[in-house]
């Protein structure tokens, strides 16, 4: 394939991973806005439990109330940090609600409700995810500075709260008009700011697509270890949006390619966690080193996890 051919052949994969992304950015910072405005810290302190195990089990249900997918769930969370959310339950709501959400259920049952795999996907999907997320939320709470965990422009901006940014005060609400403008002026303000993380993400997905060659994936579907490997791989590489990266599982259930389904399951979990593009917008809310953790805690659980289903279950 000559550069003319490529660069056509990366520019369609770019506008076709963004595309399918900043709807969902928009969505996530609209959901951002009306939390700002109509969301007091009041009303996350009580919602939240004292104890730290129960606020992160909470926090890995809280995508069943904002139902966004990787690319919404960042502002989403920032915005909930703002509002007094502990550090530890944000993080356990940023791996989970792209997964643990109405409507990546619905997409995977539609999916997979033909596939023999069915029932192995579907609660594998889900029960994988709230291990990886709860766990990953528990050790962060381990962390007795927890702003240490976030970067220093995040912590500038939850230091001076919403009101700060020139908003409402942080635990006041406004009328509905006046409170729906001011929402909407904040969603644009946190739209462009994850915007340009969303940007650079995406060039460097669609490069990783254009210019890795994938065929050498299908001589190692069916190796239990290899096939997890080459599939935690693809996922990241593919930058998938949660809500349609089970078709594409399915494709690689089919019998032409026949990966592993302990491979499916890691594709299925560890890429709505963390791909190229959430990986950069995770650094608009957390510290370097705070996301080398959120990158490398998923992929050894999930690969781990993939693994040993390949090796101890059969399906």
């Amino acid at each position: 394939m000559d550069i003319a051919a490529q660069l056509s052949v990366f520019t369609t994969r770019f506008l076709g991973i963004f595309i399918e992304a900043v709807a969902f950015l928009l969505l996530g910072s609209l959901v951002s806005g009306l939390i700002a405005v109509f969301v007091s810290n009041d009303d996350i302190t009580r919602l939240m439990p004292r104890n730290p195990v129960a606020a992160v089990l909470v926090g890995s249900l809280l995508g069943f109330i904002f139902p966004v997918c990787e690319c919404g769930v960042v502002p989403v969370t920032r915005r909930l940090y703002q509002k007094g959310l502990p550090v530890s339950v944000g993080v356990t709501f940023l791996l989970a609600a792209p997964v643990v959400n109405p409507i990546v259920l619905a997409s995977t049952y539609a999916a997979f409700n033909q596939s023999p795999y069915f029932v192995p996907i579907l609660v594998g999907r889900y029960v994988i995810t709230l291990i990886m997320a709860v766990s990953i939320g528990l050790l962060f709470t381990l962390q007795n500075r927890p702003q240490r965990l976030l970067n220093p422009r995040a912590l500038a901006t939850l230091a001076g709260g919403t009101h700060a940014a020139g908003s409402l005060p942080r635990t006041g609400r406004s009328a509905l008009l006046p409170g729906l403008r001011e929402a909407m002026r904040l969603a644009g303000d946190d739209f462009f700011d994850m915007g340009r993380y969303l940007v650079v993400g995406t060039v460097l997905a669609a490069a990783m697509q254009t210019f890795v060659p994938q065929e050498a994936l299908r001589g190692v579907a069916i190796h239990p270890i290899q096939s997890v490997l080459a599939m935690a791989a693809l996922a990241f590489i593919l930058s998938l949006c949660s809500t349609t990266d089970a078709i594409l599982a399915l494709s690689f259930a089919n019998p032409a390619t026949g990966f592993t389904v302990g491979s499916l399951l890691t594709f299925l979990t560890f890429g709505p966690m963390v791909d190229i593009k959430s990986t950069m917008m995770y650094l608009g809310i957390f510290s370097r080193k705070t996301v080398l953790y959120m990158v490398l805690l998923p992929l050894l659980i999930s690969v781990l996890i993939g693994i040993w289903l390949n090796l101890n279950v059969r399906f």
